[in-house]
């Protein structure tokens, strides 16, 4: 049994995919009898960020933050995020000399830029200097983990890849009737960063359906009026609305990993997507869909090609179990001995 001290700025009630690899995460391993502490933004003050109001910048008392980690004793620390409480969490250990891991799961460098034009450049020697502190980074890929060494990140890098509710997504009977077809699904936030105009601009026959919320949500119905957005969906009323589509879309460029990509595999889904990080590494055969600059052409490539069988098994690999191992295995000691 250890102890996993995880410091996160990106929690509930957020929906995104670092809060669900994370709370999954936690549960997995306090399934596996180890002792959890999450230190997340809801017992500290918060502002909501300008330009993304839904997500709310932490602002706790350092002495706060440390006495939480002190009072646990951890035998591991995992900063998740670069935010205040990933930034004093790594000063503390730095500060009392323990080691600790983190992990690279936003392109913040790029979604800043397409927010409010912050240039890449400085926001990528902040997350250097952040990361290159650490014992061990956690990446998901090896596409992201090249790109990431050559933009000069240093840390040893350990693979923690994302896992899937196989209880939840997994193929069913396709409804009849109801949305003209073929059904192409996006499932993730709706905003600008997302590169969802992409998909919705694509001239081909059938039903465009939009699941998720987000800043850019009543922009985008205004204009695309033939779109079907649902707005948020989880548990079994998302996995039928996956099983019920005939393609997935994932036309973001700048996501790490997409754990909505392999939602879509086990759900019996092919996947189109552009050749970026995350669907580079997940799309290796074209029963599993198809990668194309042209997002259209890999729609079309994908509903060709596409093998719902065989999408079901690639998806059904990935366990969250197997992941939580992943993760734990790559995590370091603080030092030595139990701090005390």
């Amino acid at each position: 049994m250890a102890r996993v001290l995880i410091a996160t700025d990106a929690w509930h009630p957020q929906v995104n995919g670092v809060v669900r690899s994370l709370d999954t995460t936690a549960r997995h391993l306090r399934a596996l009898g180890h002792v959890v502490e999450v230190v997340e933004p809801s017992a500290f003050a918060s502002v909501a960020v300008p330009f993304y109001p839904e997500i709310r910048l932490a602002l706790p008392r350092p002495g706060r933050v440390y006495d939480r980690v002190c009072r646990f004793r951890p035998d591991h620390v995992h900063i998740a995020t670069e935010g205040t409480i990933g930034l004093l969490v790594r000063h503390f250990c730095r500060r009392r000399g323990w080691r600790f891991t983190t992990s690279y799961h936003t392109r913040f460098p790029e979604y800043l830029n397409e927010l409010v034009g912050v240039p890449v450049g400085p926001t990528y020697r902040f997350l250097k200097r952040f990361h290159n502190a650490a014992a061990a980074m956690m990446v998901a890929t090896p596409s992201l983990e090249k790109e990431l060494v050559g933009r000069g990140f240093r840390p040893p890098i350990r693979r923690w890849s994302r896992g899937v509710d196989l209880g939840v997504f997994h193929p069913r009977p396709k409804p009849a009737g109801g949305h003209a077809r073929p059904v192409m699904l996006y499932v993730g936030r709706v905003s600008h960063e997302k590169n969802i105009e992409d998909f919705l601009k694509l001239d081909i026959h059938g039903t465009k359906l939009i699941v998720g919320d987000g800043p850019a949500r009543a922009e985008l119905e205004r204009k695309y009026p033939a779109a079907v957005f649902l707005g948020y969906r989880k548990g079994e009323a998302l996995g039928e609305v996956y099983a019920a589509a005939d393609v997935f879309v994932f036309p973001s460029r700048t996501d790490t990993f997409g754990i909505v990509v392999i939602e879509a595999l086990a759900s019996g889904l092919p996947v189109a997507a552009y050749p970026a990080t995350g669907p580079i590494d997940t799309i290796t055969d074209e029963k599993f869909g198809a990668l194309d600059n042209d997002l259209g052409a890999a729609v079309r490539r994908a509903l060709a090609t596409g093998d719902p069988a065989a999408c079901a098994a690639e998806g059904a690999g990935y366990t969250w179990d197997r992941c939580t191992r992943q993760f734990f295995e790559s995590l370091v000691r603080v030092r030595g001995e139990r701090p005390a």
